[in-house]
């Protein structure tokens, strides 16, 4: 429908349900989503794959993802 706030929060929703009910993410897929979550820019964010060890994928603005890039590393080597 064009929503993309939607979209994004669905795939939030859809990574914590991989994270607390099916229990198929790990310590460095959950630091790599928190960290695209707190950049600017970020839409939504999740694990994608094949899990206990799977990849993440982020929802960006265009506009935005060189910054995002640049502070989801940062991010991501403070917290792991």
């Amino acid at each position: 429908a064009g929503d993309i706030e939607r979209f994004g929060e669905a795939m939030v929703r859809s990574h914590i349900s991989l994270r607390d009910d099916y229990e198929v993410t790990g310590p460095q897929l959950d630091a790599i989503v928190d960290a695209a979550l707190h950049a600017p820019g970020c839409v939504g964010a999740r694990m994608t794959g094949a899990g206990f060890a799977g990849c993440a994928i982020a929802l960006v603005e265009s506009s935005r993802v060189e910054q995002f890039t640049r502070e989801v590393s940062e991010r991501y080597l403070m917290q792991t």
